[in-house]
């Protein structure tokens, strides 16, 4: 079993992917975003980025970039 991840760690290991990296969309789900980060904290560091966070059935998707949503349905 791997060792808990710190926040920071946590943080590191989201946005290394390559979606994150080149402005797409990544998804993550709430219960681990609230047990490695806190759920407050991360939407504050997500608004601290610009980007924007829906949440839909327990996930979480951050939009890593400040384009503008707009919903078609």
């Amino acid at each position: 079993m791997l060792p808990p991840l710190s926040p920071e760690q946590f943080l590191t290991e989201l946005f290394s992917s390559r979606a994150a990296a080149t402005g797409a969309v990544i998804r993550r789900n709430a219960r681990d975003i609230e047990r490695f980060y806190g759920c407050a904290a991360f939407i504050e560091e997500m608004r601290r980025r610009g980007f924007a966070v829906v949440e839909n059935a327990g996930q979480l998707v951050i939009f890593c970039n400040r384009e503008p949503i707009r919903r078609l349905a």
